[in-house]
């Protein structure tokens, strides 16, 4: 625990460090040629984002949880801003405003740093081709489903091999569960498969080969 402490309070550090020097942090991507991706105008889609109503149950659970509380997991938070910049290619200063609006820890730096390493235009930040799969993060880090039924209580009743993916339930399980898909609980806003070609196939054309910053040279 003290490890795991101590690293989050170098990262709070590294974020400030990068602020200080790259005050457009917020504003501008870190890398240059990520300006020129392709993110879509996507008002509703980002509207069901705020308020988990995305069909994928573990960034729904995330983000009602952020609604009502103010507060999420960095896990959850990777998971769900993953889903928004990638699934949904909508650009990351969307999330990270609602992040600063939201979140009862917001940091300016922090913030900012965070998003752009989710949405790989950041220093040291996770390739933009590692796309969370949303389905199998929550099967990893909510094996039981404690989680999400506790934050999506529509779905409490499904079983646990469906909680993750209600999609994939047959009728019979869904009926018995009492979920009503596009009813009860909407259905996913995209196919993540699909999603997932789409922001690579976007990723490709406009940004691959770009070459990454150099921590020092860029921030000073």
């Amino acid at each position: 625990g003290l490890d795991v402490f101590l690293s989050e309070i170098l990262w709070r550090e590294f974020s400030a460090y990068l602020l200080f020097h790259k005050p457009d942090m917020p504003e501008q991507p870190m890398r240059p040629a990520f300006a020129a991706l392709p993110f879509r105008d996507a008002p509703r889609e980002l509207r069901a984002w705020q308020r988990g109503h995305t069909g994928v149950p573990i960034v729904d659970a995330g983000m009602r949880q952020l609604w009502q509380t103010g507060w999420m997991h960095n896990r959850v938070r990777m998971i769900a801003a993953s889903f928004l910049v990638k699934q949904l290619l909508v650009d990351w200063r969307a999330g990270e405003d609602h992040f600063w609006d939201t979140l009862v820890d917001a940091d300016l730096a922090s913030n900012a740093a965070s998003w752009q390493w989710i949405a790989g235009s950041g220093i040291d930040s996770q390739p933009f081709f590692r796309i969370f799969n949303p389905v199998s993060q929550g099967e990893k880090f909510d094996p039981d489903g404690v989680y999400v039924r506790k934050w999506v209580p529509e779905l409490a009743g499904l079983p646990g091999k469906h909680l993750h993916a209600p999609w994939t339930a047959g009728t019979d399980v869904l009926a018995k569960a009492g979920v009503a898909l596009g009813q009860t609980y909407p259905r996913p806003l995209v196919d993540l498969a699909e999603a997932r070609m789409r922001a690579l196939d976007a990723y490709r054309r406009t940004v691959k080969g770009a070459a990454p910053p150099d921590a020092t040279s860029e921030a000073a």
